[in-house]
């Protein structure tokens, strides 16, 4: 059957994996773009993926140790001073009285985001990047 837009009823060669290649770039495109967020000059913390305000920063000589809080979660990052060429890094939140959520392994900017309930709870985070490392004590209570 000729398509209706075209006037001759034949399609080039190749036109219909091209247009399935097309069909699953765009959206990949699409989330590419939702996952690094626009191009241009950001704040610092727009890296975290951590929703919600900054409310702690803590430094180390690798790089710094960030935690976030929105309504009733928490959030934490470690980011890497220098991102470039992969390193071991660790980030963990704990709420009071609730089991430590961590990510870990061998990234190159920033471990995490990782998130837990903490309405009415205190917090606990720390995070490393290579063997330089920092903490929190107990806080948002």
């Amino acid at each position: 059957m000729a398509s209706p837009l075209r006037s001759s009823g034949r399609q080039r060669p190749g036109a219909g994996r091209r247009a399935a290649a097309a069909l699953l770039v765009l959206p990949l495109l699409g989330a590419l773009g939702l996952v690094l967020g626009p191009t241009g000059a950001a704040p610092a913390h727009a890296a975290s993926a951590c929703s919600g305000r900054l409310v702690k920063t803590v430094t180390f000589s690798t790089g710094s140790l960030r935690v976030y809080e929105s309504r009733a979660y928490a959030c934490a990052v470690s980011v890497a001073k220098k991102p470039g060429a992969r390193r071991a890094m660790r980030v963990s939140l704990q709420p009071r009285g609730g089991r430590a959520v961590v990510d870990s392994g061998k990234f190159t900017k920033l471990a995490g985001p990782v998130t837990v309930h903490a309405l009415n709870r205190c917090v606990r985070a720390s995070g490393s990047v290579g063997g330089s490392s920092g903490s929190t004590g107990w806080i948002l209570c």
